[in-house]
């Protein structure tokens, strides 16, 4: 069976191979820094790092890009609000979250591009749009059409007036249209800004994906994936002013998009205030265990976040690892099962992958012979490795105690915060305190140097 995906685009299961058999890209939509991220922007990466894998192993070279939006009006609020410069909003909450996604076994993309380091590629996409007619300067402002682009609203398939809602847009005596939207805007003096040919300002939030996407990628990649709330309108005006900058082409090929996490009957955001921030989790859970409680229900299907989904995926894994405990006198290499591979070319169906594991691992604690307990634990380690699971040494998942990994890292953060005083970097060592702090870390400054002890 060859790899098929459900294709937002088309709203049907496709077979999917790469446009060019040397090289598979794929985008992902990352966080908007201005605060810890919450478990259900947590499942994209998750998710989304599975088919990662699948597609290396199918076919080789994978360009694969996951941003991060450094420059935002949220960001430029929480500074405000905070008293503090925006660079240390987005420092901290960029380290925060690329350590969080380390926690529960998101691997680091090779291309992780930052809005804020393509502002001249996002201007050189907004001039084009200008050529073309598809965008217009107005007061400062650069809007794009949304009239001129006839296939407007293909993604998720909205009425006008349904999409204008949805948007929440301004309408600005500047729009010749309601729905345009901000390709550019102007910057005051205490935002961030940079020079443009309409004035100092800021990109939209819309146009750096565009933008970082060509960049790195292409102008048409095979995958856009993301979290399904982004479909309109962040989807949809990426497709619009993609295809017109670059002469009609398709954008995408596929695009992908996650179920939303549900927490106490709703869905988990930050304006509802039903949120549980991975941050937190991970020191009081093992991060494993998120892991799989993530990978538990099929991707596209919203999933009900609860104590009782995580304690449920402890159990799981404690029985997954006695299994594993009780093969270690024999050496066996991870191998992943025909049926494994076969679930994941399925749509990547995750929960027929767990119930494979869950087969091999009864089988296994059965298995008399060396050879099948040897055949069974390479299994065994192989269907983990799809997931990105049952790769610890059973006893340091029991242990369930901090890793000398975890000292390392704590010490590695210290020696940060001493070279920042050193270097009058009083506001960057003053964050890693209060970062350190919230993970319960407490330091004491004495004269033979920083102690520090678990809270």
């Amino acid at each position: 069976m060859s790899l098929q995906l459900f294709n937002s685009l088309t709203r049907r299961v496709e077979p999917f191979a790469p446009l060019d058999p040397a090289r598979t890209t794929m985008y992902l939509c990352g966080p908007t820094v201005y605060n810890f991220v919450h478990i259900g922007n947590a499942r994209g990466p998750v998710v989304f790092g599975v088919l990662a894998e699948l597609l290396r192993r199918r076919y080789g070279a994978l360009a694969y890009a996951r941003n991060i939006t450094d420059v935002d009006d949220k960001i430029n609020n929480a500074a405000r609000d905070q008293g503090v410069p925006i660079s240390q909003i987005t420092s901290k909450f960029t380290a925060a979250y690329r350590e969080d996604m380390a926690a529960i076994g998101v691997k680091p993309q090779e291309l992780q591009p930052e809005a804020t380091a393509h502002i001249p590629q996002i201007i050189e996409m907004i001039e084009r749009l200008i050529a073309s007619d598809h965008a217009y300067a107005a007061e400062g402002h650069v809007l794009f059409s949304v009239g001129s682009f006839a296939e407007y609203g293909k993604l998720s398939r909205r009425d006008p007036d349904e999409m204008l809602a949805g948007a929440r847009v301004d309408v600005a005596p500047y729009k010749r249209d309601p729905g345009d939207f901000v390709l550019w805007k102007p910057s005051t003096d205490d935002l961030p800004g940079w020079d443009s040919p309409w004035g100092r300002g800021r990109p939209g939030w819309h146009i750096e994906c565009s933008a970082m996407a060509a960049a790195h990628l292409g102008e048409t990649i095979d995958i856009h994936a993301g979290g399904v709330d982004l479909q309109f309108p962040h989807h949809e005006n990426e497709i619009a002013q993609s295809e017109c900058a670059h002469g009609g082409k398709p954008f995408a090929r596929f695009w992908l998009h996650n179920g939303m996490l549900n927490f106490g009957g709703a869905k988990m955001a930050k304006s509802v205030g039903n949120i549980q921030r991975v941050h937190d989790l991970v020191r009081e859970y093992p991060p494993e265990a998120l892991r799989l409680a993530l990978l538990s229900a099929h991707y596209r299907q919203p999933l009900e976040w609860s104590d009782a989904l995580i304690d449920q995926s402890v159990r799981t894994l404690d029985r997954l690892y006695g299994t594993l405990r009780d093969l270690a006198d024999l050496a066996a290499d991870a191998a992943i099962p025909a049926t494994v591979e076969s679930a994941l070319d399925d749509d990547l169906n995750t929960p027929q992958v767990l119930a494979e594991i869950a087969r091999i691992a009864g089988e296994a604690r059965k298995a008399a012979s060396v050879d099948d307990r040897r055949r069974l634990k390479s299994e065994l380690l192989g269907a983990g490795l799809a997931l990105g699971l049952l790769q610890q040494d059973p006893a340091t998942w029991f242990a369930r105690g901090a890793s000398n990994d975890d000292d390392a890292r704590i010490q590695s953060l210290i020696d940060e915060r001493v070279a920042a005083k050193q270097a009058r970097d009083f506001a960057r060592a003053d964050a890693i305190r209060d970062q350190l702090a919230a993970e319960g870390i407490l330091l004491e400054d004495t004269p033979q140097g920083v102690r520090w002890k678990r809270a």
